[in-house]
């Protein structure tokens, strides 16, 4: 039987991968910090650890998608508003 935390984990690269598609430094930063970030963490076997760093995934993602709500927020407000500072 295959572990059932890994599907948690595989899920969690996948939803972060999606993610980096457009992070400001680029997609290929991105993957490469991301993949270096898994690997650190590969050999890891406590369960516990495991939630403990999947939490952690978790709360990057929310993190990165409220980083993208924030810019697509000041896009529309800049093309929306004028501008009170002239």
């Amino acid at each position: 039987m295959a572990n059932p935390l890994r599907y948690e984990v595989l899920n969690l690269y996948k939803n972060l991968l999606y993610l980096g598609k457009e992070y400001p430094k680029g997609a290929d930063y991105f993957r490469a910090r991301l993949k270096a970030a898994f690997l650190k963490n590969k050999d890891e076997r406590d369960p516990e650890k495991i939630k403990q760093l999947i939490s952690r995934g978790e709360f990057v993602m929310k993190e990165l998608e409220a980083l993208y709500f924030l810019r697509k927020y000041r896009a529309l407000k800049q093309r929306y508003y004028e501008d009170n500072n002239k």
